[in-house]
C-alpha cells in the first residue's frame, strides 16, 4: 500500500524493504530515507521521467556534486533549489505520493 502522507512514509522506513508494488520513484526515496544513497541512485537513474530526473538531481546535490545535480534539475525542468535537503526530500516524497495515489 502506498503511504498516504510523509509521516506514513517515514513509518515505512522501519521495514527491511520498500513495498514491491510501489512506484520506482517512491522506492528510490525510501532507500534514500534509509541512508542507502547507492541503491537510491541506482533506481533513480533508471526512471526516465520528471520524477526520476528530480530524484537523481536531489541525490547528486546531496552527495555534493553540484554540476551533476544542476544537469538533472534542468532535465527535470526545475531550478536548483535554495531550500535544505530535508525540505526538498519532504517535497519530493509528497509529490511522488500525490502522483501515485491520484
Amino acid at each position: 500500500m502506498i503511504p498516504k502522507s510523509f509521516d506514513a512514509f517515514v513509518q515505512s522506513l522501519k521495514a527491511d524493504k520498500p513495498e514491491v508494488l510501489w512506484p520506482e520513484a517512491l522506492k528510490a526515496l525510501w532507500y534514500d530515507g534509509k541512508d542507502n544513497w547507492e541503491m537510491a541512485h541506482n533506481i533513480a537513474q533508471d526512471i526516465p521521467s520528471i520524477h526520476g530526473y528530480w530524484i537523481h538531481a536531489y541525490l547528486h546535490r546531496k552527495e555534493g556534486d553540484k554540476w551533476n545535480a544542476g544537469y538533472w534539475y534542468t532535465r527535470a525542468n526545475r531550478e536548483f533549489p535554495l531550500v535544505s535537503l530535508e525540505a526538498e526530500f519532504l517535497e519530493l516524497v509528497g509529490e511522488v505520493i500525490s502522483t501515485a495515489t491520484n
